[in-house]
């Protein structure tokens, strides 16, 4: 029993994250050989251009083409996603110190959520005389629900006890949101953008698609369509794809720091 217990005890441990890591990876490897399983039999009706097709036209194309209509999408998202996280975190913040408003600041981030954008769309084109303002304010609707919803449940998640401490003391709502609500909230409001950063770029993408600027992925999308070109078409979604799945990863690693540093903090105080 005891060599037993020496060998459970010896054996190599996987890393904390690792699982989830080796995970992922086998999980983006079978995607891809369904993917090139179905392009080169045909699966379903019309063509799929298998993976290698799809990066032999992005190499074709030339990267500089992808980079020209990206780099405007992302710049449009970007400045949604900024606005809309603002908008959000100072409506959520509203709602702690102004409680009366909260069932209006509710009812608007559920509008927002379940307008859809298609129908929202002309009514912003007409009121907005530019076509980059339209986008970046269906950008911004995108992201509004998710993270109002979630800076407020966390600026409600403090311990009672912590709240009526401060209360004893002589503090107020806003004495309670520096010292207590803020940090707690944290956690939250961070989860709640990193769901943000990808519905920003669709939103983004989508306002390009009613709005045809010059320069963007949903113009470059489009275009491909007209052309029959299926191979550009899928290249343009994946890159959009990449573009939200990078967007996720820079907040998450931003959490991660900021939770942990969070979390010390409170240790030492």
């Amino acid at each position: 029993m005891a060599s037993v217990a020496v060998e459970r005890t010896s054996a190599p441990r996987i890393p904390l994250g690792a699982d989830r890591w080796l995970a992922g990876v086998i999980g983006i490897v079978a995607v891809l050989a369904l993917w090139t399983i179905a392009g080169v039999l045909q699966w379903f009706h019309g063509t799929i251009p298998t993976p290698l097709a799809v990066l032999s036209t992005i190499a074709d194309t030339g990267w500089s083409y992808y980079s020209e209509n990206f780099s405007a999408t992302i710049g449009l998202a970007f400045r949604g996603f900024l606005w809309g996280n603002l908008l959000a975190i100072l409506l959520a913040l509203l709602v702690i110190l102004i409680p009366p408003i909260e069932g209006l600041a509710t009812q608007l981030a559920i509008i927002s959520y379940c307008t859809p954008i298609i129908a929202v769309a002309p009514i912003i084109q007409v009121a907005f005389a530019q076509v980059q303002t339209m986008i970046v304010f269906l950008a911004a609707i995108s992201v509004f629900f998710t993270t109002m919803i979630g800076t407020l449940s966390g600026l409600r998640s403090p311990n009672k006890t912590s709240l009526d401490l401060i209360r004893v003391y002589g503090g107020g709502r806003m004495s309670q949101l520096r010292r207590v609500r803020l940090e707690s909230a944290l956690p939250n409001t961070l989860a709640a953008i990193k769901i943000a950063a990808p519905a920003a770029v669709l939103g983004a993408v989508l306002g390009e698609f009613l709005a045809m600027p010059d320069k963007g992925a949903g113009p470059a999308m489009i275009v491909a369509q007209q052309r029959g070109d299926i191979p550009q078409v899928w290249a343009i979604a994946l890159i959009c794809g990449a573009v939200a799945g990078i967007g996720y990863a820079i907040v998450a690693v931003i959490a991660r720091f900021a939770t942990r540093w969070a979390a010390g903090k409170e240790v030492l105080g």
